[in-house]
């Protein structure tokens, strides 16, 4: 697959296996800069695997990452975190014992800006920066109107209001790629409506591109520009939400015929 120049991540046959099962099988995949789309496909069809290789989250057999023109292929989850990919997870990954205020925080370390010494003296350059975090993550809060929840713990909150905290979390490092893994998963269909409107507005305010994996298809169809469809691991469809509806293989995938 050759790269375009405008490609933000480009996936070149990439493949994983666990055990005799192959998970994920030559999956080519081309992430323009500023778009957001899909991936789908049945349950167990490779969707979330293909997050985890992504992020480096779990090593691929095979293929090759490049992201922002760089080769990652080898590049470790928190190298490719800090060149600015993050993402959501199907399960909510909330750190119960922390507030929620530093539930925000606890992913600016990836990005301290200043040396252990620095850290252990208490420097100037510490302090600014602890006052820099403290202000985005205020922010970030306000954002998603979380503010009134600052000094509460995760799991005091409703459960859309735990997605939310986990989106905003993705989003503070100011990401380039910010993948969602089942956003809609457990939202009622007014929250899925207000997701939708969030995802978009995300996109537009911000210099940065999205992959969604969903079940939810009003989601995907009405906000999705390219939709991937894996089946059984291997890209079996890719087009636009109106090539995908006509698609007879997709047909076939989904309703088992």
């Amino acid at each position: 697959m050759s790269a375009h120049q405008d490609d933000l991540l480009v996936l070149e046959s990439v493949s994983k296996r666990f055990g005799g099962v192959s998970a994920v099988a030559d999956f080519s995949l081309r992430q323009p800069d500023g778009v957001i789309s899909a991936i789908i496909g049945p349950n167990g069809a490779g969707k979330t695997t293909t997050f985890n290789l992504i992020t480096g989250v779990q090593p691929a057999d095979s293929g090759r990452f490049v992201f922002l023109g760089r080769d990652i292929t080898r590049s470790p989850a928190h190298v490719r975190t800090k060149a600015g990919i993050t993402r959501t997870f199907q399960n909510i990954r909330l750190f119960p014992n922390l507030d929620v205020m530093d539930n925000l925080k606890v992913v600016s370390g990836l990005h301290r800006g200043y040396a252990f010494w620095d850290e252990a003296l208490r420097t100037g350059r510490v302090k600014r920066r602890e006052r820099e975090m403290d202000e985005r993550a205020r922010a970030i809060l306000a954002e998603f109107g979380l503010e009134r929840f600052a000094s509460w713990r995760p799991t005091q909150l409703p459960y859309g209001t735990q997605r939310r905290l986990e989106l905003a979390r993705a989003l503070l490092p100011e990401p380039r790629l910010l993948l969602l893994d089942e956003p809609g998963a457990g939202l009622n269909p007014k929250e899925i409506r207000e997701l939708m409107d969030g995802i978009v507005r995300i996109q537009r305010d911000r210099t940065l591109s999205i992959i969604i994996v969903e079940h939810h298809m009003e989601l995907v169809m009405n906000i999705c520009s390219i939709i991937h469809v894996l089946d059984f691991g291997r890209k079996i469809a890719e087009g636009n939400p109106a090539e995908i509806t006509c698609n007879e293989q997709v047909q076939k995938a989904y309703l088992g015929e």
